[in-house]
């Protein structure tokens, strides 16, 4: 292959494997022309799907067998000592050879983190990644982060998911001074724990435009860039934010189809219904990112359909483009280097 920027898949991985990543794989390769596919896992299945591609579709990829798939609920510590040749873990190991320019996988994230975490290390100066992703907000998107990889952090680590979330969004989005938060349950100085208390303080000290505290509904309502929070808090706030958007679309639906004339209204609604659903289609939102490592791994969801996981494969190639591990390193290295000058 002879393309700008070259990004693996993990096609085993995923609630649905194969039969929704090579349908989005094809599709991205359609959508962009200057990038190549290696598709990892089972060659027979691959090759299964790969029939009725055309020549020019073919000659952008490159198939690299894996025998072993690693289970959406197996342990890190088990599929990181005895699946090395699985789909999750070839796809990760061409990153750190310098074949593959970022991997993409719907796998287990427990899993997956580890093995990136194993594979590719850390950037100097993170102690640990962290996991972010954009969510629809009032003014565009708000990404956050941490969403799941740190349940116990400290407030050094809060100030590093700050440094890398501030990069993303510069890299991806362009935006010159990213405002960054810090989700709490209240937005007066004295909330919040000791902890979180302490990452304000080394906040308001960096060159980071650290706008104070943020609550919940500050994610989506407020106009910040950059929410930065624990992985337990993360998690639960996206899962909870996910549930509630499912309430809302079912709710809607079960309304227009109560009678008639309710449908007749729905009818008339249904222009703006739309608008309004592909604007927090969550899959236009699917890939997060696994920052801090010394390469660019994108996790989609788990049940990701083609679109989804279509998305997660322009973010990577995104932070391909921006060479998001390298920025942030930079801009770690910097602001370090004004500590202790200071």
């Amino acid at each position: 292959m002879n393309h700008r920027y070259t990004i693996a898949l993990d096609v085993m991985s995923g609630d649905h494997g194969a039969s929704v990543i090579m349908p989005a794989a094809l599709a991205a390769l359609g959508e962009t022309a200057d990038i190549g596919l290696l598709l990892v896992g089972d060659e027979a299945v691959i090759a299964a799907h790969m029939r009725h591609w055309s020549e020019k579709a073919r000659s952008r990829t490159q198939v690299v067998h894996a025998s072993q798939t690693v289970g959406m609920e197996e342990l890190p510590a088990v599929a990181l000592r005895n699946k090395k040749d699985s789909s999750m873990r070839r796809a990760i190991d061409l990153v750190k050879l310098g074949s593959a320019d970022a991997c993409v996988s719907a796998g287990n994230t427990g899993a997956l983190m580890a093995t990136a975490r194993y594979v590719l290390k850390t950037l100097p100066g993170i102690d640990r990644p962290a996991i972010a992703t954009a969510l629809p907000s009032l003014f565009g998107h708000t990404h956050m982060l941490d969403l799941g990889a740190n349940i116990d952090v400290e407030a050094a680590h809060l100030y590093q998911f700050a440094v890398m979330g501030s990069v993303l969004v510069t890299a991806i989005d362009g935006v010159e001074s990213p405002r960054v938060g810090l989700l709490n349950i209240g937005s007066e100085a004295m909330k919040g724990n000791d902890r979180v208390r302490e990452a304000a303080h080394l906040l308001e000290k960096s060159s980071l435009n650290y706008i104070g505290f943020v609550e919940g509904n500050d994610v989506y309502c407020s106009d910040v860039d950059v929410v930065v929070c624990d992985g337990f808090v993360g998690n639960v706030a996206l899962k909870t934010s996910e549930g509630v958007a499912r309430m809302i679309a079912d709710n809607i639906k079960m309304e227009f189809k109560r009678n008639w004339l309710t449908r007749l209204r729905g009818l008339v609604a249904l222009p703006v219904l739309n608008r309004f659903r592909n604007r927090i289609d969550p899959r236009r939102y699917n890939g997060a990112s696994l920052l801090g490592l010394q390469g660019i791994v994108i996790k989609s969801h788990g049940g990701a359909d083609e679109l989804a996981f279509q998305n997660a494969v322009r973010i990577a190639r995104k932070e391909v483009e921006a060479n998001v591990p390298q920025r942030i390193d930079k801009q770690l290295g910097r602001m370090l280097r004004q500590e202790v000058e200071v």
